[in-house]
């Protein structure tokens, strides 16, 4: 059980060290604002959530080499990186999955009334948009791949059967999208960031039914890497539904009384109509090639 043992300490780390780490850091760039550095002066207008966020994402960071050495994964192949001739292709073909299955929530919530399309938009901000989307897109679905299914995924399956590793590491990337803003009451002192970080979960996206889209979303990106025994397809997948919730909640506003647990808000997910578009999409990849069945660890 050393690798339970190892994301608890883990865990315990990042939820405790960085909030911890916030108030200095914020501490440090108001010092260095006060200084007149540009730069500085514009991290500094950020509220004080932001600096909790940012250390908490430090955190994990910074102690995911110690993580995964302490469960012996030293290699890129330990965490999914096993680069083949259909690597690329894995990518594109979980970038289209992505990309269709959320399509196939937006057409629907447009067409019926539950979301309108903005037309405050011209062209060149489109452009610009579809760049930032992409960049977006790019960025997280490779670390939240190598985070919550390479390094957390990869080291429950080491303990426990790859189901059970499944189901705790899915939930755990489900919590940790109800992290959100919140305001910090009075001035900052040294245990302002463990006091905010409750607050900032209460502040998330409805519990119901966006807790069971987000479940079953890092579920199917559990068994992709599961099926394929790398994390191309994963990443591919993750990088098509980012590009589709970006793109679309730029080019559409709420529409006046639509229901927003039906239809979700600008962030898709978080609406019962994602939930039976996930379903399918989860039996797609349950019926991918497996690249080798696994148990414990073992593969089979």
């Amino acid at each position: 059980m050393r690798p339970v043992r190892s994301l608890l300490i883990y865990f315990v780390l990042v939820f405790v060290g960085g909030p911890l780490l916030a108030p200095w850091l914020y501490r440090f760039t108001l010092g260095l604002a006060a200084h007149h550095w540009p730069l500085f002066d514009k991290l500094a207008s950020n509220p004080f959530h932001r600096f909790v966020g940012r250390s908490l994402l430090g955190a994990a960071l910074l102690g995911l080499w110690p993580l995964l050495r302490s469960c012996r994964m030293l290699h890129w192949r330990d965490l999914g990186l096993k680069a083949g001739d259909r690597s690329l292709a894995g990518v594109a073909l979980g970038f289209l999955l992505g990309f269709g299955s959320l399509a196939c929530v937006a057409v629907p919530a447009i067409s019926l009334g539950g979301r309108s399309f903005n037309p405050a938009h011209s062209s060149a901000p489109i452009l610009e948009h579809v760049f930032s989307a992409a960049l977006a897109a790019i960025i997280v679905s490779i670390l939240e791949e190598l985070v919550f299914r390479g390094a957390l995924f990869g080291i429950l399956r080491k303990a426990l059967s790859w189901p059970k590793a499944l189901v705790l590491s899915s939930a755990v990337y489900a919590l940790a999208h109800f992290l959100q803003k919140a305001d910090s009451p009075g001035p900052v002192d040294w245990w302002s960031g463990l006091a905010l970080l409750p607050k900032m979960f209460q502040g998330g996206p409805p519990l119901i039914p966006a807790v069971f889209t987000l479940f079953v979303a890092g579920a199917i990106l559990a068994l992709a890497y599961q099926r394929t025994g790398a994390l191309f397809f994963s990443m591919g997948l993750h990088s098509g539904w980012i590009f589709c919730l970006k793109f679309y909640g730029f080019l559409t506003v709420k529409t006046p009384g639509a229901n927003p647990s039906l239809w979700g808000t600008d962030t898709l997910l978080d609406g019962w109509l994602a939930l039976p578009i996930l379903g399918c999409v989860f039996w797609i990849v349950s019926s991918m090639k497996i690249a080798g069945e696994r148990t414990g660890g073992q593969t089979t």
